[in-house]
């Protein structure tokens, strides 16, 4: 339902401000009427909404078929601190909330000599809410009318609201463990389109985790955690930005 009220939104966005887009003249900052692009001054704010989905990339330590990761849509929401450093560079700070869900599914070629093997062993649930700080680097290319593509990417670190990281029960009590705090890159790319009363910019980011997120069991010979090396979160966020 969400995602049908977001793409409505966005088709109404698009056909109320289609002719200001594509008009020749040029949308300008308003003192008087306080409206227009902001773009020379020297903090900005705004905020986003927009969707996520995130998936687990695996290393592992033995030749076993891959965990299949089952992704589910993702919502995200925050806030936006821009520095300008020039006419093409900005300097962004967009702390947000974002929620995800992933599903792990094992084969059971990692429950062999495992007795009473269930099929809800197969599974395991990891919920996540993350509190997410990313700094990045906008680098636009010249306003071309009201258009602005641009290129952005940085660093992030992100808490896990949802980490059961100091529970001591593991998977052998069907808790799967990953860690609260988690650091990323990221690389994306956008539009900034000027209308007269905001900047609308659509952007879709990459994500990519750089630490071990896996918190690992008490038994060395887990059959949920004993073959993984690495486990670390890769996402795409794609953003609706006003400011």
């Amino acid at each position: 339902m969400k995602h049908i009220f977001a793409l409505i939104a966005f088709l109404f966005i698009t056909q109320t401000s289609s002719a200001q887009l594509f008009k020749k003249e040029k949308v300008t900052y308003d003192a008087n009427q306080g409206r227009g692009s902001t773009d020379n001054n020297l903090l900005r704010w705004g905020y986003f909404l927009g969707f996520s989905t995130y998936d687990f990339n695996f290393d592992y330590n033995n030749d076993l078929r891959d965990i299949y990761v089952k992704r589910s849509p993702g919502f995200n929401v925050g806030l936006i601190g821009n520095l300008r450093v020039n006419s093409f560079i900005d300097l962004r700070l967009e702390p947000g909330l974002l929620i995800t869900t992933r599903e792990l599914y094992y084969s059971q070629e990692y429950f062999e000599g495992v007795p009473d093997v269930k099929s809800s062993d197969l599974i395991r649930e990891v919920k996540s809410t993350y509190i997410h700080v990313p700094l990045l680097v906008k680098i636009s290319t010249k306003r071309i009318n009201n258009f602005k593509p641009f290129i952005v990417g940085g660093f992030s670190t992100a808490l896990n609201l949802s980490s059961n990281e100091n529970n001591p029960e593991d998977n052998s009590n069907g808790q799967f463990r990953t860690n609260k705090n988690s650091i990323f890159y990221e690389l994306g790319f956008g539009i900034d389109f000027y209308l007269y009363n905001f900047k609308f910019t659509p952007s879709i980011r990459g994500l990519f985790g750089i630490n071990d997120e896996l918190i690992r069991d008490e038994d060395p010979n887990s059959p949920w955690t004993s073959n993984i090396a690495t486990m670390k979160t890769r996402g795409v966020f794609i953003n609706f930005t006003f400011q």
